[in-house]
């Protein structure tokens, strides 16, 4: 029985191992730069990255939409009628809202 509580004194007792499960513990969880703030930076990096790319891509699409409305007065017309309901003088305009 004396033997198990021997080995695992010196298995305690080891610097290198003791040093190594300190900085293990300290890195895991206490420093303010720990492996689970890394991750979760990681996780907003890679979802700020996605939305960066979706909002060039949107910006992109605004400008091709805002060159074709100031260079075709047709085109500017139909959007005027389709987004803000304008009309002509004597037309009526009437909204079908689909179900």
């Amino acid at each position: 029985m004396p033997k198990i509580p021997r080995i695992l004194l010196r298995i305690v007792a080891n610097k290198y191992l003791l040093a190594f499960v300190i900085f293990f513990v300290w890195m895991t969880f206490l420093d303010d730069h720990n492996f689970i703030s890394l991750f979760q930076d990681q996780q907003k990096l890679h979802k700020l990255k996605a939305d960066k790319a979706y909002y060039e891509h949107k910006i992109e699409s605004d400008r091709r939409k805002l060159k074709e409305l100031q260079t075709d007065s047709q085109n500017l017309e139909k959007f005027a009628r389709e987004q803000y309901l304008m009309k002509k003088k004597n037309e009526d305009i009437f909204i079908i809202e689909e179900k």
